[in-house]
């Protein structure tokens, strides 16, 4: 049984911009393959927006050249967040001294 898609998507605005930049699109350039409104990509980019509708957000992967299954365009899930979380030594962890090396 397949998962129901989500009727929004919780979009980052940062990671967008990022992808937006690495892939060397303008905002109107990405906006205009998307097909969105490029005042409406600056209030995602921003943060201003954060929700998008299923086309579109497939509109703007399209755009920005990302697969269907790659999530890094959207905010992660506490279960992503709580994986992402870098490992931090013990308070008592014994540390290499700095001359040691």
């Amino acid at each position: 049984m397949e998962k129901p898609q989500p009727t929004v998507f919780q979009v980052d605005g940062a990671e967008i911009r990022k992808r937006r930049m690495e892939v060397g699109l303008t905002l109107r350039q990405c906006a205009r393959a998307a097909g969105i409104a490029h005042s409406y990509l600056s209030e995602i980019e921003t943060g201003l927006k954060g929700d998008m509708r299923p086309p579109t957000y497939a509109g703007l992967r399209t755009a920005l050249q990302i697969q269907h299954d790659d999530r890094r365009l959207l905010h992660p899930t506490p279960e992503e967040q709580h994986r992402k979380e870098p490992d931090v030594p013990d308070e008592g962890a014994l540390r290499p001294h700095p001359e040691d090396g």
